[in-house]
């Protein structure tokens, strides 16, 4: 079940949990402490059943007409069980009430890493679309891309 959460300190918690276990998309230490650090003031979603927070989402204001997922992460074990999606759809539904006409999304270039073109995959299913590459955002072994979506 998707909850919206509101606690500082319980964003940060749940971030920091998440996160730790999946150093395969988030391995550098400083990247993930500022992530963790940042989701406490923003609006945060978690699915928790029994008592188990098995994903998170977070969205960052970029302009008065766009919105980022600003950071995403669902424990491994749980991929492919629809739980981003739901995520996704109740953050998308967020911006949409607040009237953000965009929301797009930072991550890995296409073809860099298999465990982004997972990810990538996941954003075009949604309906993502490529926008820009910024390839010197983060570093040049991390060409950071731009995917954006329409809010209708």
């Amino acid at each position: 079940m998707i909850f919206k959460i509101e606690d500082k300190c319980q964003k940060e918690e749940i971030a920091r949990e998440i996160l730790s276990k999946l150093t395969d998309w988030f391995g550098l230490p400083e990247s993930t402490a500022e992530y963790v650090k940042c989701s406490r003031d923003m609006p945060f979603w978690a699915d928790i059943e029994n008592e188990q927070v098995r994903g998170f989402i977070t969205l960052r204001e970029t302009s008065h007409y766009a919105a980022e997922i600003y950071v995403m992460g669902v424990l491994k074990e749980f991929h492919r069980n629809k739980i981003g999606n739901k995520l996704f759809k109740t953050c998308y539904n967020y911006a949409k009430e607040q009237g953000y006409l965009y929301i797009q999304v930072k991550t890995v270039k296409e073809g860099c890493y298999n465990e982004y073109d997972r990810t990538i995959a996941f954003y075009k299913s949604l309906g993502f679309k490529e926008f820009e590459c910024l390839p010197t955002l983060w570093d040049k072994w991390n060409p950071c891309q731009i995917y954006v979506m329409s809010i209708k």
